[in-house]
């Protein structure tokens, strides 16, 4: 599923207008945004949790030419299913 077939799914059950299901997704993706880049966690109970995870830097390996490289430490964006949520997929 891609955003317009979020938004089309998200209007639709929500009885609201496609324009109105975008600026809901906007919002809410944008607060999870903002959340994550001041360090908090965005917990959505029996859905799951958003919050950010430190990665280390560490050597990979170009496949190319096997030739060692530095990957640099970062910041990633991590997704933790509620308990609910994953009993559902079961």
């Amino acid at each position: 599923m891609n955003k317009a077939e979020l938004i089309d799914k998200i209007a639709k059950d929500a009885g609201i207008t496609k324009a109105q299901a975008n600026d809901a997704l906007d919002a809410f993706t944008s607060a999870v945004v903002e959340t994550l880049k001041k360090g908090g966690k965005v917990t959505l109970v029996g859905f799951g949790t958003f919050s950010v995870s430190k990665r280390n830097a560490r050597n990979g390996r170009n496949p190319q030419t096997g030739k060692i490289i530095k990957i640099p430490a970062k910041k990633v964006a991590k997704f933790k299913a509620g308990k609910a949520f994953a009993s559902k997929l079961k």
